[in-house]
């Protein structure tokens, strides 16, 4: 191991191999060292094939013949949508990762109300044909929806008298007269919140979430406003590390132990694995590399499935992402369904990998995530699962170390975005300039 490195990442999970990646990209092109205990890329995110998933949950048992070969599997362990023009997609091109994968539109964007599946309506001519709404809601979501389409931050007309900085959601909303059924999935399939806090928050943040999915819809002319990586996300952290070795960054897979050294100041200054320290001035890693420095924060349940067939209701898609608001459920935390298959090469053909996920109420995810199951129909085989989310709890100006939140229950980027762009801004005090010409990954979302 070199002697003296700018900033030693620890772990090959999405969040680490993307900061990775931009670090060695942006600025003074830092010296990077990337290590790894796991013999493969990846970490709590890898990617499994059917043989490797079955070790997991099923121990020395053999998967049926039936369910085809296992190389064909390539089964995300924590599988995320991509939106065509958000924080992901930006950073992929910003960092031209892009030449690296290879990009699928996903067929449908689905939501939960009242006991059935529906199309998510994201613009004006959508509205007006959802059946989840009654006639003259329609039309006051149709209006809604052209305020937003209309909004322009630099346009004062555009704003139709509201400061959307100081006005909050819930005022645009009522202004609009929407109601709360509609508030809903708007504000959890569209704006793609977690709870409903944000309704008494500024509502600029809410406009530009709802800006974003409508423009990612129109990117592809798909049916979501989502893609995904052929052979899944397992190519992304792997394209990352390709892009830091490119600009001199170094990466080592299988190295044991991984301890962060400190000084008498309670500084780290360095990693020792297999008796060699290597020094550095900054840690970035997961949390379970120094799990003295985190707290617990909640626990994600999931269901993986594997499939012969799409989830009904969702007009054959053969990758879906289907929302169950928390209200539509009686719980305190949404539930997420996603659904990817052969046509996406994450699975033989005729086979689909659904996962069903939430933030955990409970101590048993299969009574909890039934009403996710439920909407799957036939399932070949299923896995019940349960992992801790834990947070830092340390200070880094204090130590140095900067260490990621776990990942949370969503089956789309947006959070994982939005912590990794945090932590960039504290490890460089400075924040990512993602203003990038979108249209540099355009061809790769065709087959």
């Amino acid at each position: 191991m070199d002697d003296e490195y700018d900033v030693i990442v620890l772990g090959t999970g999405l969040k680490e191999c993307i900061l990775s990646g931009v670090l060695s990209v942006n600025g003074q092109k830092p010296k990077v060292l990337h290590m790894d205990r796991n013999d493969y890329y990846g970490g709590d995110s890898t990617s499994l094939n059917l043989n490797q998933l079955w070790k997991r949950f099923r121990g020395d048992d053999k998967p049926p013949e039936s369910l085809g070969s296992s190389k064909d599997y390539n089964i995300d362990m924590i599988p995320k949508f991509m939106m065509a023009n958000g924080g992901l997609v930006r950073v992929l091109i910003h960092t031209n990762v892009t030449k690296y994968l290879n990009f699928k539109a996903v067929d449908g964007s689905y939501v939960y109300n009242k006991g059935k599946i529906h199309k998510v309506p994201a613009t004006d001519v959508e509205a007006l044909k959802s059946p989840l709404m009654g006639l003259f809601e329609k039309r006051r979501a149709r209006k809604f929806f052209i305020y937003v389409q209309d909004y322009d931050e630099n346009d004062l007309k555009s704003h139709e008298k509201m400061d959307l900085n100081k006005v909050t959601a819930r005022e645009v909303i009522s202004k609009y007269g929407l109601d709360d059924n509609t508030v809903d999935f708007i504000g959890h399939a569209l704006a793609l919140y977690t709870d409903d806090a944000y309704l008494d928050n500024p509502a600029m943040d809410f406009i530009k979430k709802m800006k974003i999915y409508a423009e990612s819809l129109a990117r592809f002319q798909g049916g979501s406003p989502y893609i995904y990586p052929l052979y899944g996300l397992g190519e992304l952290p792997q394209a990352f590390a390709r892009l830091s070795a490119v600009y001199g960054g170094t990466y080592m897979l299988n190295k044991p132990e991984c301890k962060v050294e400190f000084d008498e100041n309670g500084k780290a200054f360095g990693v020792t694995s297999e008796g060699e320290t290597a020094k550095c001035k900054k840690v970035v890693c997961d949390p379970s590399y120094l799990p003295d420095k985190v707290k617990k924060v909640g626990k994600v349940a999931r269901a993986i499935c594997i499939m012969s067939h799409p989830i009904p209701n969702t007009s054959d898609s053969h990758s879906v992402q289907l929302i169950l608001p928390q209200k539509q459920l009686g719980r305190k935390s949404d539930m997420y369904v996603f659904c990817c298959s052969y046509s996406h090469n994450v699975a033989p053909k005729g086979k689909y990998i659904a996962f069903v996920t939430t933030e955990a109420e409970a101590d048993n995810p299969e009574t909890e995530l039934k009403p996710g199951i439920e909407l799957l129909g036939q399932v070949d085989e299923i896995f019940f699962d349960a992992y801790d989310r834990y947070e830092p709890a340390n200070k880094q100006d204090q130590d140095n170390c900067f260490i990621s939140t776990s990942y949370d229950a969503t089956t789309h980027f947006e959070t994982t975005v939005h912590d990794v762009l945090a932590m960039y801004s504290r490890i460089t005090g400075k924040d990512l300039d993602l203003s990038v010409d979108l249209s540099a990954a355009s061809a790769v979302a065709e087959e």
